[in-house]
């Protein structure tokens, strides 16, 4: 120590003591108790307990103190010593810093801040400064706690040698002291060495924000009643940001009382308009009052963006400010948390958005511009975005700069590269912004948006836009005149319109000598199908073997990813409607992992390859796989595959379930199926729906649904021409069947058996060798009934034989009951052969499985100790979802019934079989009975839900 230095001042100590006991700034604020609880980050402090250093760094108003309240608390029961120092502008001086330091530590333990408190008047040396934190962390090594010092609003303190003394503090600490350190910028300490350590927690605007979830909870806790939607949408304009809720929970509150004081409340907008102005004071004061001028101007002309980079920033300002200003200002902007958040890297630059509503403010700045000085920005960033290649924000900004034709031929000209990457989605939003004379001056965008018509099944629209074009294009424009007939046999297909399809097949074999890779691979995926409708199976796929060595401008046909992979899935489909599963699977888990790998661009054929697989693990007896695979996907599915793949989906997910023993969710999926069906005018799926349905109603019994069916059916049937050809002659097929089903249902076997004369053919006659299958099985049970033990050998036989081919195995299950039995004694009376012998047993292990799991569903292990506690919690509107399941009611009859949207539906029936431990409609009906009866669930409660 210096011999100069001053002798200590022992009333320093005393002026701790006292400055304990009556400054605020040495307790927790009392206006930021706990709004709404914050288990997440809760959870992430408490497991940070033990580590030197917790740093929570974020704007004004995220709730940073908030947080550090609620894990205080936590703390104090787990037996921890708490000091706490909410610091001022003021403490950057050296000595008052220290002497609050001292006495926010003195108020846990005086004993441990003595010689600290001694140490304090000799002076403000660095070696002086040095020793007394040296002598802090050796009094609380001492203490026999761990304790927390929490130093708020670190932010305030901008002196380089108090931040010298807290690392210090930081470096010396003992292993018992833990620095939670709460700032608005960001924190002035080396926090290398202890982060390497694994020591320090770091928490920013990301994790401080509410999620939507915590944003709700906190809105319902202000105001009372508040809908999700309405939550949602304050959540996204605040960004999860806790001032900003808070403010609009004001407002509201302020509207709501005068809405109760007056005959009628404020208008939306004025209410706005009204939130706006208070937010821009708040803005105005917490950020905008500490830039310079020129540095709000930047941020004024950020606002027109809706995401920025430097260099944008940079083209934004002009030659205003310099490149290093602009760099600087940014960095200075994200450190100081001014509401602007990095939302990714790319390449060298970093991208940031503003918060919501500090955009909102600033944009009123810029809007009060001139005309003239908004459109020069809206300019400049349109030639950037232009520039690099990012024509989302390019067009926006193009139209606001008043360049609506220049706008128009940039989507033109990179629609066909949007397509590829799978983004038809953005294409969609692009070309809706543009004005319509734009478009129609365009044949071009006319044909894309004719495309968008067809990928958002607005089918009568994609129709008009065609026949309009059709007179439109000029002859001499043979490109643009086969993509229309492209397009016209896309919505053929679309609408299961073999017909259509085949009225089209000359135009489409026309196909410019010089097309693109694309036009050609659309093309050879069209005649594909329309080979699979014809029963030409082999065509279909030879189309598909030759189309990557075909040439195009002398090079091979490559086409997309996306366009390759829904080739493969064609191929793959021409082998199911045949029934051989064995290629069908190859060729299904190669293109669905294929495509999951390329994300949004192979969408279609992601789900076109799941249909295929899904189908495939039916066929194979893998239920809860099927489902697994399929359930996660169909509302996608539903949206962007052919009818096809929607009809294979549902269908086996029906059969899936009702081999499981759930009825309700089987029969739900077939009328989904039917719903989809009548919305897009799908008479084939219609068939398909009420076929399943009549064959499931006979097997419960239910007699009367069954001969409503079939009338329905059969009216159906007379509809199409007397010789059914490409997608009709499944209507047909179905209509016999449900006959066939019927008559056995009644024991009138020679009736059955006679239809079955007819149909077999039929189906052999068009390739659909599972059908052959399945309906000689059928008939092998029929005759073994009539007593034709010779014929129900060979049907038997015959079907075992082209079964094991095809590698089917619920086929030949699911076409009678009784069909395992009668199979088993055939093959035993049969000369020993080791390949029906091996096919035989998988049948039956396959059969074996589904009794062990499917007709008496079990619940969770883990539900059985409290049965009645998921009941208790279901609301009122959930135990209603629960008694319209019983009526077996579709999710949309549902949504009707309770006057909400289908999707809100599938929310409840996710809380409700998480809260009951289900996994089905089956499940939840009958366990929800066995809580009204007040008895443990017992086997077979599915079935008596029936």
């Amino acid at each position: 120590m210096p011999q100069n230095s001053p002798p200590a001042d022992p009333s320093r100590a005393e002026a701790s003591t006292a400055k304990s006991k009556a400054d605020p700034r040495l307790t927790p604020p009392r206006g930021a108790a706990r709004i709404v609880a914050r288990e997440r980050l809760l959870t992430q402090l408490l497991d940070a307990r033990r580590k030197r250093c917790v740093v929570l760094q974020g704007p004004a108003g995220c709730g940073k103190t908030s947080v550090v309240i609620a894990w205080r608390e936590a703390l104090l029961s787990l037996g921890f010593d708490i000091a706490w120092l909410t610091l001022a502008p003021e403490d950057n001086d050296l000595a008052h810093f220290l002497d609050y330091l001292v006495a926010s530590l003195a108020q846990v333990d005086p004993a441990m801040c003595r010689e600290a408190t001694l140490l304090g008047g000799r002076g403000m040396d660095d070696e002086t400064v040095e020793r007394t934190v040296i002598a802090l962390v050796r009094g609380i090594a001492s203490h026999p706690n761990d304790v927390v010092l929490v130093l708020d609003d670190l932010h305030h303190i901008g002196n380089a040698r108090n931040h010298e003394a807290l690392q210090w503090l930081l470096d010396y600490a003992p292993a018992n002291l833990h620095l939670v350190l709460v700032s608005r910028g960001t924190v002035p300490l080396s926090l290398g060495r202890p982060r390497d350590q694994g020591l320090v927690l770091e928490l920013d605007m990301r994790d401080l924000r509410f999620t939507a979830a915590e944003s709700e909870a906190f809105l319902k806790a202000q105001l009372g009643d508040i809908g999700p939607r309405d939550a949602r949408q304050m959540h996204e304009q605040t960004d999860g940001w806790v001032a900003g809720l808070q403010l609009f929970a004001m407002r509201l509150k302020k509207k709501k009382q005068g809405a109760e004081d007056s005959t009628s409340a404020d208008s939306l907008a004025h209410a706005q308009l009204h939130d706006a102005r208070g937010f821009a004071e708040y803005f105005e004061r917490e950020v905008l009052s500490r830039l310079a001028p020129p540095e709000v101007e930047l941020l004024v002309r950020m606002a027109s963006c809706t995401r920025l980079c430097a260099p944008l920033c940079i083209a934004l300002i002009g030659d205003e400010r310099s490149p290093a200003e602009v760099r600087a200002l940014l960095a200075r902007l994200e450190s100081d948390n001014l509401f602007i958040a990095p939302i990714e890297s790319s390449g060298s630059e970093t991208w940031y958005r503003l918060n919501p509503l500090f955009r909102e403010t600033l944009l009123e700045r810029f809007h009060a511009r001139s005309e003239l000085h908004q459109r020069e920005v809206h300019l400049a960033a349109w030639i950037w975005f232009r520039d690099h290649e990012q024509p989302d924000e390019a067009v926006r900004h193009a139209l606001l700069a008043g360049e609506s034709a220049a706008a128009a031929d940039l989507v033109l000209r990179v629609a066909r590269t949007m397509q590829i990457k799978g983004d038809l989605r953005k294409l969609i939003g692009l070309i809706r912004l543009l004005p319509v004379a734009e478009v129609q001056t365009r044949i071009g965008l006319r044909l894309w948006m004719v495309h968008l018509h067809l990928y958002a099944r607005e089918f009568d629209a994609c129709a008009a836009g065609i026949a309009r074009l059709q007179s439109d294009i000029p002859a001499s424009d043979a490109h643009s005149r086969y993509r229309l007939i492209l397009l016209q046999a896309a919505l053929a297909v679309q609408r299961d319109d073999t017909d259509e399809a085949l009225s089209v097949l000359p135009l489409l074999q026309q196909i410019p000598a010089d097309a693109d890779s694309l036009a050609v691979g659309g093309r050879n995926n069209l005649l594909s199908w329309i080979h699979m409708r014809r029963g030409e199976y082999e065509e279909a796929r030879r189309i598909q073997r030759e189309a990557p060595h075909l040439l195009v401008d002398g090079q091979p046909l490559m086409g997309t990813s996306a366009g390759l992979l829904n080739g493969r899935c064609i191929a793959g489909f021409s082998y199911a409607l045949e029934g051989k599963f064995i290629q069908v699977e190859r060729i299904s888990r190669d293109v669905l992992f294929d495509a999951d790998q390329r994300g949004s661009a192979a969408a279609e054929a992601a789900c076109f390859a799941a249909a295929l697989l899904g189908e495939v693990l039916y066929e194979f007896s893998d239920l809860e796989a099927a489902r697994k695979l399929l359930e996660d996907r169909i509302d996608v599915l539903e949206r962007v595959s052919i009818p096809d793949s929607v009809l294979r989906v549902l269908t086996v997910l029906s059969a899936a379930h009702w081999v499981a023993g759930h009825r309700l969710d089987a029969f739900a999926y077939l009328e989904r199926l039917e719903e989809y069906a009548l919305q897009h005018g799908l008479h084939r799926l219609v068939a398909h729906s009420v076929a399943e349905q009549i064959h499931r109603h006979l097997l419960c019994g239910q007699f009367e649904a069954a001969e409503a069916g079939l009338a329905r059916i059969d009216m159906m049937a007379a509809r199409i021409a007397s010789t059914p050809s490409g997608t009709v002659a499944e209507i047909h097929a179905m209509a016999e069947r449900s006959h066939i089903d019927w008559c056995v249902a009644h024991e009138d076997f020679d009736g059955a058996a006679m239809r079955l004369q007819l149909l077999i053919p039929f189906c052999e006659a068009r390739g659909w060798q599972r059908h052959v299958a399945y309906f000689q099985m059928q008939a092998a049970v029929i005759d073994a009934r009539r007593g034709r033990t010779d014929a129900a050998r060979h049907a038997v036989l015959a079907a075992l034989r082209r079964g094991h081919r095809l590698g089917l195995v619920r086929s030949l299950l699911d076409a009678d009951p009784g069909a395992l039995d009668l199979i088993a004694k055939v093959v035993q009376e049969e000369p020993h052969d080791p390949v029906l012998s091996f096919y035989v047993s998988r049948l039956q292990a396959a059969h074996q499985t589904t009794l062990s799991s499917g007709v008496t569903p079990a619940l969770p292990s883990g539900n059985r100790s409290a049965p009645t506690a998921g009941a208790e919690m279901l609301s009122e509107r959930e135990t209603r979802v629960v008694s319209l399941l019983a009526q077996a009611l579709p999710n949309k009859k549902i949504a009707r019934t309770l006057g909400i949207s289908p999707e809100t539906v599938k929310w409840h029936l996710k809380n409700i079989y998480g809260k009951l431990g289900v996994t089905s409609r089956d499940e939840a009906v009958a366990r929800v009975r066995d809580f009204e009866l007040g008895s443990a669930p017992v086997a077979g409660a599915a079935d008596e839900a029936d």
